[in-house]
């Protein structure tokens, strides 16, 4: 028995350690496989997009892309803002928990199904509707100041006619929704049968700058409609000169009135030159010294930019109601467009067109790139993007949107029956306390952003606006002046 076991025993023990070896390589190739699989996961589903448990590890916030084209990098600066401020990209397809959807084609066609039950949390980058601020023809046709007059064709083909024989000396540019071509054109070579365009009145003497015809885009910012809220980015403006002098005019030569891709940027204006890229000032600052020291007042323009905006927002908030109404919130939606404006000699402003999804790449002119940056920033931090959690009262309480105490605390206003008591909390309905509580979150947090409607306490003096505006838009005037009495920051 000892003989048999003590030649049996080596042998039980070289087994005993390769079964160990063995059970141990198996047990290192499986983490390894697990510590991939993890890896993958964490550091590459943003391109893959994120199952519930991955988000769940994560407990960040979520944002979705819809465009035609991911790869071309038109998107790079909104991907790597969202990137700054903790989010990771789900995949569209299939995810349903998600954040934020960044939509660079208007997606309420093809994307309903996924949108028509939003949460309370999530939030679209366009309005339903949004289309009658930026569409080319509803825009231009549009009856309000600050747009050159426009005709539908054939629709309002005799009144095109009528106009021409009152103004003779007129010249007309032919537009449509489908192409950016545009060109001046005599009566005689308009197409005046077929469908789909709009003749507009040129604005022959505009403002130049070293001879130059230029364009003004404004980056605006609607955070709320019924009751409507729009802010304008303050911190810079989008100036693009034509990349050949204006005189002598010829009107086969395109590049001296049309703005194409290929701009002339502020930084190549011989009498911008030095005040942009040497003492570093803005596209605005640097175009304000000059206006300053033609004799003429800059201000003068941007007072009337600011009315141009409100007028087409006012006029358009309507339609965008009515196709809000079949969404169960109005609340999950901003939107960003930039309008385009020219001057004319007398320093007077003429919307050009409202694009929506600007170009925020700065692919074709590096430099932009800090302008962008600085819209998108100043943008999540408006619309709550920047911090993405439910308003709490740490952030605004009820007590920070009450205003006019003596008013609310007199005998008149325990019935809730006179329109000067409709901001005390006993009157206040939960829809506009709400808004109210958004508003001051909007304020707070606006940065580099100016208010555009509510306008200030001076400029709402104007009766026409006044008469003219809905109930939730008049409330919210007169909260904004309220709170101007108490702080002047708010003015």
């Amino acid at each position: 028995m000892r003989v048999v076991l003590s030649v049996r025993s080596p042998v039980v023990l070289v087994s005993f350690v390769i079964f160990c070896c063995l059970a141990l390589l198996v047990l290192n190739i499986y983490e390894l496989r697990w510590i991939e699989t993890e890896h993958i996961r964490y550091h590459h589903g943003n391109e893959q997009g994120h199952t519930e448990d991955t988000k769940k590890l994560d407990n960040k916030p979520i944002f979705l892309s819809y465009n035609r084209d991911v790869s071309s990098g038109h998107l790079k600066h909104v991907f790597d803002m969202f990137h700054h401020f903790g989010y990771i990209q789900g995949n569209l397809a299939t995810d349903d928990h998600w954040d934020v959807l960044w939509a660079h084609d208007y997606p309420f066609k093809k994307l309903y199904a996924k949108l028509k039950n939003l949460k309370s949390h999530q939030m679209v980058n366009h309005f339903p509707g949004s289309g009658y601020i930026t569409n080319k023809m509803d825009l231009a046709t549009t009856n309000i100041p600050y747009i050159p007059k426009a005709f539908k064709i054939p629709q309002q083909k005799q009144q095109l006619l009528d106009y021409v024989k009152k103004y003779p000396s007129k010249k007309f540019v032919q537009k449509s929704n489908d192409h950016r071509g545009i060109k001046i054109e005599t009566l005689d070579t308009l197409d005046l049968k077929s469908n789909g365009s709009f003749v507009q009145e040129y604005i022959d003497r505009p403002f130049l700058v070293d001879g130059y015809k230029f364009d003004i885009g404004v980056y605006t910012i609607i955070t709320s409609v019924d009751p409507l809220r729009v802010y304008m980015y303050n911190g810079d403006i989008l100036f693009r000169y034509c990349p050949e002098k204006y005189h002598p005019f010829d009107p086969k030569n395109l590049n001296k009135y049309v703005i194409g891709d290929d701009y002339l940027p502020t930084w190549e204006i011989p009498s911008l030159r030095k005040l942009y890229n040497e003492y570093g000032y803005s596209m605005r600052d640097s175009f304000n010294e000059y206006v300053s020291r033609a004799g003429k007042d800059p201000s003068k323009i941007w007072q009337q930019i600011e009315k141009a905006i409100e007028a087409v927002c006012l006029a358009k908030e309507p339609f965008i109601i009515k196709l809000l109404s079949s969404f169960p919130s109005k609340r999950n939606f901003f939107e960003m467009v930039r309008f385009d404006f020219v001057i004319d000699e007398d320093l007077n402003v003429y919307i050009m067109e409202a694009n929506m999804s600007p170009n925020l790449s700065s692919a074709h002119f590096p430099p932009n790139r800090l302008l962008y940056e600085q819209v998108i920033f100043n943008l999540f931090h408006l619309v709550g993007l920047a911090s993405k959690i439910n308003m709490t009262d740490m952030e605004v309480a009820t007590k920070n949107v009450m205003v006019s105490a003596s008013v609310c605390s007199s005998e008149a206003c325990i019935s809730c029956m006179a329109p000067q008591c409709l901001l005390c909390l006993p009157c206040l309905t939960s829809d506009t306390l709400y808004s109210l509580r958004q508003a001051h979150r909007e304020h707070t947090n606006r940065h580099e952003c100016k208010r555009v409607f509510p306008p200030t306490m001076e400029s709402s003096k104007n009766p026409d606006i006044k008469d003219s505006l809905s109930p939730e838009n008049k409330l919210m005037v007169q909260w904004f002046h309220a709170k101007c009495l108490q702080d002047s920051s708010w003015c």
